[in-house]
Parts: structure tokens; C-alpha cells; sequence
């Protein structure tokens, strides 16, 4: 009898390349940095410095879009199907886009000459090339990540509990307080780290909106491209700090994995 799940043995051949592609380079990435000189790369001042900023904007980031992606997430997961597959194309919409586009688009709205730079501008607000610029950036790239993880725990969730819940009394912000945000809990806490991540290794949409100047817009990616371009941290600093975003990187699947596992199936 054949096995089940059996397949052609010429496949590994293709799946090994795939796996090469994605491998070597990180591989090459380990065998280049000097491992010695990573304690001295990470702590220089310029490192240091890229490091606060993006942990730093990374967590604002990711405190706006649970603000902003729950509700949201709720919104699309409650509307008719129509309704919700317009809300969820134009939800993901980031995900597909270029990020340099993401930072034209932030432009065309906020800079000076946009739809609504002019009006604060009026007011004496700025907010291209400012620290904010950097967190609306890594808010629009992230707040995919997390209104995807939501509305799918939403769906699985059901209503059914709502309804029992409403059913026996309880008002509409109690039932959402006391009843959807538990049920939601695992998938808000994944898509959490998944935006953070995906704040921390923003490049392209803040590079356009927010710039590049050290201290105020320069994150830990726009610190590794300025290192690569002759500027700033030398180019150990920046494969030392490429390290680290990978760090980061493997760390959020680790717990990602950890919480699919102990998810009841």
C-alpha cells in the first residue's frame, strides 16, 4: 500500500534550493560578523541610539494599532459579507503595497503640500521627518498584522456567548469588556507581537516620511542602511544590529509557535 503523504523523490531536489535561498544568507550574515567586536557594536552610541528610537516607536506603534485595530477588527468580523471583504481588502492593502508607496501615500496626506498638511500647518503642526512620522509609519505598515489576527479569533469565537450575555442583561460595552475581549485575548497578544516586529524592521515608508536623521527618525533599519551607504555606525555595527533584528525575528515565531500549541483545537 502506498504511503500516506508519499511523494516523488526528485521534489527535494526543488525544496532544498528553496530552503537554500532562504538560509544562506542568514548563514552568510553569521559567518561575516565579527563576533568578537558585536559586544563593542551594539553598545556604541550610534547604536545604542537607533536601538531606544525603534524599541521605543515600535511600542507606541504597536499601542495605537490594538487602540485603533480591535475596533476595527470588530467591524469587519460583525458586517455582512459584502461589506466585510471590501473592509479586508482595503485592511491589507499594506501588506501588498511597496513601502516606498506607503510613504508617498503618508506624504501625499501629511506633508506640507498635502491633503491635510496645509490645515495643521495652519495650526503649527509638523509631522513629516519628526519621531511621530516614525510611528504613524510603522502604524500603517503593522496595523494589518494585528486587525488580521483579531477578526480571525473574532470568527472563531462566534457570537454565541455575546448573545447568552446580552440575553442576560448585560449592556453592549460590558458585553464587548467582559466577553469578546477575553475570547479575542490569544489572537489580540499575536497580532501584538506581530505588530511589533513588523514596526521594528520598518524601512521604506519611514525613510519617505520620516527621514533619516540621527536621534529623532533614525530606527535600527535606517541605522544599518546609513552604516552600508558610509555614514554613521561602521558596518559592523550594522551587521550586529542586523543580528538583532533577526533575534527579534526568530523570537516572535518562537512565541507565535508557543501559542498555536497551546491554542485548543
Amino acid at each position: 500500500m502506498a504511503v500516506a503523504g508519499r511523494f516523488p523523490g526528485w521534489l527535494y531536489l526543488p525544496a532544498g534550493l528553496g530552503a537554500a535561498v532562504l538560509l544562506l544568507p542568514l548563514a552568510a550574515l553569521l559567518v561575516r560578523l565579527d563576533w568578537a567586536g558585536v559586544p563593542a557594536a551594539i553598545t556604541s552610541p550610534e547604536a545604542l541610539q537607533a536601538l531606544g528610537l525603534s524599541l521605543a516607536t515600535a511600542s507606541w506603534a504597536t499601542l495605537a494599532c490594538i487602540v485603533l485595530g480591535v475596533p476595527l477588527a470588530l467591524v469587519i468580523a460583525r458586517s455582512g459579507r459584502g461589506t466585510a471583504a471590501a473592509l479586508r481588502t482595503l485592511v491589507t492593502l499594506p501588506l501588498v503595497l511597496p513601502p516606498l508607496v506607503g510613504g508617498i501615500a503618508l506624504l501625499s496626506l501629511l506633508g506640507r503640500t498635502g491633503l491635510f498638511g496645509e490645515v495643521l500647518a495652519v495650526w503649527g503642526i509638523r509631522i513629516p521627518f519628526t519621531t511621530a512620522a516614525v510611528v504613524i509609519a510603522q502604524v500603517f505598515v503593522a496595523l494589518p498584522f494585528l486587525v488580521i489576527s483579531v477578526e480571525g479569533a473574532l470568527r472563531t469565537a462566534g457570537t454565541r456567548f455575546e448573545g447568552v450575555a446580552a440575553g442576560l442583561g448585560a449592556g453592549r460595552f460590558t458585553v464587548f469588556r467582559r466577553i469578546t475581549l477575553p475570547l479575542v485575548a490569544p489572537g489580540l497578544l499575536a497580532g501584538a507581537v506581530l505588530c511589533f516586529a513588523r514596526a521594528l524592521g520598518e524601512f521604506g515608508a519611514t525613510a519617505l516620511f520620516a527621514g533619516n536623521a540621527a536621534g529623532t527618525t533614525r530606527t535600527m533599519p535606517l541605522a544599518i542602511y546609513t552604516a552600508f551607504n558610509g555614514a554613521g555606525v561602521s558596518e559592523d555595527t550594522a551587521i550586529a544590529l542586523s543580528l538583532m533584528l533577526i533575534a527579534v525575528a526568530i523570537a516572535v515565531l518562537v512565541l507565535m509557535r508557543g501559542w498555536r500549541a497551546d491554542a485548543p483545537r
